[in-house]
C-alpha cells in the first residue's frame, strides 16, 4: 500500500475519512497480527503510514530514526518511508496539544492526572509538561514505577483540576463505562478523553452533568491525521482545514434524539429530518415491537410498566451504540436517566416542546389515552424533558419549520468556533 494505518483492530476506524478531507492519496486500513508485524514493517511496502493500537511502541525497533518528541515519549503513530530509511515520529502529540488548546483549558499551574500507563499516556504526559501543569500523575490499576493507584488518586489527590483519560474505558461496544469516579475530585475543572468513538464518552457525559468543560477524542483524531498528513505529502496545510474536517466528520456521525410528549411529532418531525441529512431513521418503540414480536400497549397489559420500561432501556443501550442516526424515543424514555446518558454519547438530544392543547390524544398510547392521562404526564415530565436536552425547540410550527429548527440548532453547535 501507498499510505494507511495499521493496527490489530481497524473495523471502527474514522481515519480513512478524515484523509480522503484532508489529501488526494490512497489511504488504506490494515489491520495486522502481532506475529506479522515484523514482516510488515521490514517489507517497507509504504510510503507512510499511521500506527494505533498495539504497536505504536511495537514498531520502533524497525525504525531508522524517529523524532526528538517520539523518542522522549517512547511511542510512534507515524511512519515516513525515505528512499528505505524508516523515519518516526508522534503526532498523538501535536493532536493531544490542539484539543487541550482548541477548547481553551487551561494546564499552566494546575494538577492533572493521566489515566492509563500506556503510550497514550506518554504522550499526554509530555503535553501536559509542555502546558506547563504544574503536577502530573499518572494512573493504573496496579500503580508501579512512576504510576499511582486509583486508590492512591482518591486518597490523595481529590484537589486534581484536570483529569485526561487515555484508557480505551468506555470506548465502543464498550460504552457506558468510566474509567474513574469524578464526583470524588471538589476541584476538577476540566476532563478530556482520546476516546472518540463513542464521540462522547460516558466520562464526558458524567462531566457534562456536574457542569464540567469536557471534550472527546474526536478532535484529537483529527488533528493528529492533519499533522500527519503534513509529513506524508512534506508540506504545511492550512489549519481551517483541520476544524473543517472535524465539524464534518462529527456532523456525519452524531446522532440526533427526540424526546418529548406522546404524540408531539417525534416520529413525523424525525423521518423527514433523517431524509433531508442523509441519516438513517429508528423509532424506538417500532424497535420495541419489532424486537418482542406484540404491540406496545399488550406489553403494558400483559407484563406491566416495570418489563416495558427495560425492554425500553436494553432498546436505547443497542441503538445509542450506533452513529449518524435520527432517534426518535418514547415519551417516557426520559425518566432513567441512564437511558438519556448513553444517547448522550454519541447524540444530541432535542426536545420538542409542544404546546399540550395541540396534542391529540389515541387510545394505543397506554399511559396518554385521554386528556386528563395526557396532562398528568406533562406535568409529570416536563421538567425531566428540559433537563434531559442539549436544545429545547418549539414544536408549534408546521412540520417544515421544525425540522429546519433543528438543523440550525446543531449547524450553529458543531459549525461554529
Amino acid at each position: 500500500m501507498e499510505y494507511g494505518l495499521i493496527g490489530e483492530k481497524l473495523s471502527h476506524s474514522f481515519s480513512k475519512e478524515i484523509h480522503s478531507g484532508l489529501a488526494n492519496y490512497p489511504y488504506e486500513l490494515k489491520e495486522i497480527s502481532p506475529e506479522n508485524l515484523e514482516e510488515f514493517m521490514l517489507s517497507k511496502n509504504f510510503k507512510a503510514i499511521n500506527v494505533t493500537i498495539p504497536y505504536k511502541e511495537a514498531v520502533i525497533p524497525y525504525l531508522d530514526e524517529i523524532s526528538d518528541n517520539a523518542k522522549e515519549i517512547g511511542a510512534v503513530n507515524t511512519v515516513i518511508n525515505k528512499d528505505g530509511k524508516l523515519f518516526g515520529f508522534n503526532t498523538d502529540f501535536l493532536g493531544l496539544r490542539e484539543l487541550i488548546t482548541y477548547n481553551k483549558i487551561t494546564l499552566k499551574g494546575k494538577k492533572v492526572l493521566i489515566l492509563g500507563s500506556g503510550g497514550t499516556s506518554k504522550t499526554a504526559l509530555a503535553v501536559a509538561k509542555s502546558l506547563e501543569a504544574a503536577e502530573v500523575y499518572r494512573v493504573s490499576r496496579k500503580g508501579g514505577e512512576s504510576l499511582i493507584t486509583y486508590m492512591e488518586a482518591y486518597q490523595n489527590h481529590k484537589d486534581t483540576e484536570v483529569i485526561i483519560n487515555t484508557t480505551p474505558c468506555g470506548m465502543y461496544p464498550n460504552i457506558g463505562e468510566t474509567a474513574i469516579r469524578i464526583d470524588e475530585f471538589h476541584n476538577l475543572e476540566a476532563v478530556v478523553d482520546v476516546v472518540y468513538n463513542p464521540l462522547s464518552s460516558a466520562l464526558v457525559v458524567e462531566a457534562k452533568k456536574r457542569k464540567i468543560k469536557a471534550v472527546g477524542g474526536l478532535f484529537m483524531l483529527v488533528a493528529q491525521a492533519f499533522f500527519a498528513c503534513e509529513l506524508f505529502k512534506d508540506k504545511k496545510l492550512s489549519k481551517a482545514k483541520m476544524a473543517e474536517i472535524y465539524s464534518e466528520i462529527l456532523s456525519k456521525k452524531q446522532n440526533i434524539v427526540l424526546i418529548g410528549m406522546p404524540g408531539c411529532g417525534k416520529t413525523t418531525i424525525g423521518k423527514i429530518l433523517a431524509e433531508s441529512l442523509g441519516k438513517c431513521f429508528i423509532d424506538t418503540d417500532e424497535e420495541i415491537v419489532k424486537q418482542d414480536g406484540i404491540s406496545i400497549p399488550e406489553i403494558f397489559k400483559t407484563r406491566g410498566e416495570k418489563t416495558f420500561r427495560e425492554i425500553e432501556s436494553r432498546v436505547i443501550a443497542e441503538i445509542s451504540a450506533n452513529q449518524g442516526l435520527v432517534i426518535a424515543t418514547g415519551g417516557g424514555a426520559v425518566l432513567n436517566s441512564r437511558n438519556i446518558d448513553l444517547l448522550k454519547e454519541n447524540g444530541k438530544v432535542i426536545f420538542l416542546d409542544k404546546d399540550i392543547d395541540d396534542i391529540v390524544t389515541t387510545s394505543d398510547r397506554p399511559l396518554s389515552s385521554n386528556k386528563q392521562d395526557l396532562q398528568k404526564r406533562y406535568d409529570e415530565r416536563y421538567d425531566i424533558y428540559v433537563s434531559s436536552a442539549d436544545f429545547k425547540i418549539d414544536c408549534n410550527n408546521n412540520v417544515t419549520d421544525n425540522v429546519n429548527a433543528i438543523k440550525e440548532v446543531i449547524f450553529s453547535e458543531n459549525f461554529s468556533d
